[in-house]
C-alpha cells in the first residue's frame, strides 16, 4: 500500500502535463479557426474537429507535430506546431478539451 501511495505522488512515469490556461488558448487559437473552426468544429471534412477532445491527446499531437514525430501531408501543422512554445500548446489544448462536440 505505502508503494502504491509512493508511486501515485511520483506520477509513477506518468507524461507531466502543464496546467493550461484555457482563456489564454482561446486568445492563441486565431491560426486554429482556418481549418479547425471557431469553436473547434471544422466545416472542412478534411480537417478534424477538435472540439472536446482530451486535454492529454491535444497536447501529444501537438509536441510530436512540432518535433515532426508526426507528419501532416499538407505540412501545415508542422509549421504551425513549430512555432509554438510548451505554454501555448498547454493553453491550446485546454482550451480545445474545454469546448463541448
Amino acid at each position: 500500500m505505502t508503494m502504491a501511495v509512493a508511486m501515485l505522488a511520483a506520477g509513477a512515469g506518468a507524461p507531466v502535463l502543464a496546467a493550461g490556461n484555457v482563456q489564454a488558448g482561446k486568445t492563441k487559437s486565431a491560426a486554429c479557426i482556418a481549418c479547425h473552426g471557431k469553436r473547434g468544429i471544422s466545416s472542412n471534412p478534411d480537417f478534424p474537429n477538435i472540439a472536446g477532445q482530451s486535454e492529454h491527446y491535444l497536447i501529444k499531437s501537438l509536441r510530436e507535430f512540432r518535433s515532426g514525430e508526426r507528419k501532416d501531408p499538407s505540412t501545415s501543422m508542422n509549421r504551425i506546431a513549430a512555432a509554438l512554445s510548451d505554454a501555448d500548446i498547454a493553453d491550446l489544448s485546454a482550451y480545445y478539451a474545454s469546448l463541448r462536440r
